[in-house]
């Protein structure tokens, strides 16, 4: 099949060339010309033969401006995949502005990583059932082989909010695992932290590519040294609690998750030094001045 692909990035340079070594005609376009097969999206609409399809994998922050500007030289009967992590409520909008000039729409929340194009990318679709036929060889070529790492999870919008809990899942079990690691560190009683976590692997009920994962970033820095305890949220996070709150689902753990980063981004509290004043006042309880 042939497909144009839109950013060339770490997971789109990655899928073009997974879809390559499975025969399929990748044309890619990317802002940056080293990267690109193209000069432009004009010029990447003219080297597909119709009716097109075009998957898009650009961040979130750019994504309508480029499906607005691909909409613009495509023509009725092809097809836009998203691929990257939209927030849902935009594709419904997205797809029926598509609608007008007679262009399908695709949601895809994609999985993988870096790791995607040697293990095979997850993928969770939402659109109209005769467009996700029309490009199930693509979807066969990026999901791992055998039956699992693919779903039609619904209509259009279905796909991202699948991804976006998907995402939401991760940090809890990121966040479990880093828990985990930190008592484990903090043990009189066990002197190989490492250790414990390569056990976990085979025979656990624990084990995960996650924990695959942290086992590989123990070996290459044992008391992650070389780290600095902070990290950022990309949204789907943010989007899966605030989800929770709108359907009053209870989601303790994955909110949890998502606090515990943002407390990572303070060097200094000022919540807990509220608590430090508190204390004082009622119990004249011992106070560390803020120089140290």
């Amino acid at each position: 099949m042939q497909l144009g692909l839109v950013g060339l990035g770490r997971m789109g340079g990655n899928m073009r060339e997974r879809l390559r070594a499975a025969g399929h005609e990748v044309i890619g376009f990317d802002r940056n010309p080293q990267l690109s097969d193209v000069a432009s999206l004009a010029e990447l609409a003219e080297k597909l033969t119709g009716p097109r399809a075009v998957w898009v994998m650009v961040p979130a922050a750019v994504t309508d401006a480029t499906i607005d500007e691909l909409a613009g030289v495509l023509d009725e009967g092809d097809i836009i995949i998203d691929g990257g992590n939209s927030r849902f409520s935009d594709d419904g909008p997205r797809a029926e502005r598509l609608a007008g000039r007679g262009i399908g729409y695709l949601d895809v929340g994609v999985s993988g990583g870096i790791w995607g194009r040697e293990n095979g990318y997850a993928l969770m679709v939402g659109g109209a059932e005769e467009h996700v036929e029309r490009l199930m060889p693509v979807f066969d070529a990026l999901k791992p082989a055998g039956e699992f790492g693919f779903v039609h999870a619904g209509p259009v919008g279905a796909g991202h909010y699948a991804k976006m809990v998907h995402n939401g899942i991760e940090y809890g079990l990121m966040h479990a695992y880093a828990e985990g690691y930190e008592l484990l560190a903090a043990s009189e009683l066990v002197t190989n932290v490492p250790g414990v976590f390569r056990s976990w692997r085979e025979g656990s009920v624990v084990k995960s590519w996650l924990l695959d994962l942290m086992d590989r970033a123990l070996e290459q820095d044992p008391e992650l040294a070389q780290l600095r305890g902070y990290a950022e949220d990309t949204g789907e996070g943010r989007w899966t609690v605030d989800e929770a709150v709108r359907l009053a689902v209870p989601m303790n753990v994955i909110a949890a998750a998502l606090f515990a980063r943002f407390t990572s981004r303070q060097t200094d509290s000022p919540a807990m030094k509220a608590v430090a004043a508190l204390r004082q006042q009622f119990g004249g309880h011992a106070v560390t001045p803020a120089d140290g």
